[in-house]
């Protein structure tokens, strides 16, 4: 179902433009047409993710079998449940909601970094893991990559309702991008680069 969205993408960048051009909207109009530009492009992101970790799956079942990592579908639910708050906080104008949502990425991010050790510590211990392991952490950086992009709609909620934008910094705890040493192997292992589109 990827490409609907991006055809939904599709149709309210025209009808924005329409907008745009035709109404010349000022002030709260205008914001509201911004964010809803800005929020179209997160939930087709949110898609191109979704359709990754699908494609994962199907490769995950070739692979030989190996210990299951009970923190992704974990994850999966709390960005579910994100996507839907936060969704709900856009229709309602609900800002305590978008602000809910976007204090819980921090847990997502944790979540993430246990996920990734625990992956490195399966690749390490037998090198037949090494294929599974690869496509499990790519999972769980789409499914991270996913609820940021929820965060970012949080954010643009409290931009239309406010008509501001959130002054303290997003909560993040994803420390993967910087190289991790294991002090008895003395290797320097990285987190894989985001995969989307």
């Amino acid at each position: 179902n990827d490409g609907r969205l991006d055809e939904y993408e599709h149709e309210i960048d025209a009808a924005a433009v329409r907008l745009l051009a035709l109404r010349s909207p000022v002030a709260a109009d205008l914001r509201e047409t911004v964010s809803t530009l800005k929020i179209s492009v997160d939930l087709e992101r949110i898609g191109d993710y979704a359709a990754n970790v699908a494609k994962r799956v199907s490769a995950i079942v070739q692979a030989p079998p190996m210990r299951p990592v009970h923190g992704i579908p974990l994850m999966g639910r709390l960005v579910r449940e994100a996507i839907s708050d936060v969704m709900y906080a856009y229709a309602e104008r609900d800002v305590e909601k978008a602000l809910q949502v976007w204090k819980r990425d921090e847990e997502v991010d944790d979540l993430y970094n246990g996920i990734f050790r625990e992956t490195l510590t399966y690749m390490m211990e037998d090198a037949r893991n090494i294929t599974a392991s690869t496509h499990l952490l790519f999972m769980a950086k789409n499914i991270e990559r996913i609820g940021d992009h929820a965060t970012n709609i949080a954010e643009t909620v409290f931009y239309i309702a406010e008509g501001r934008m959130l002054a303290d910094d997003r909560p993040k705890s994803d420390r993967t991008s910087f190289a991790l040493v294991d002090a008895d192997v003395g290797n320097t292992d990285q987190a894989p680069d985001d995969e989307a589109g």
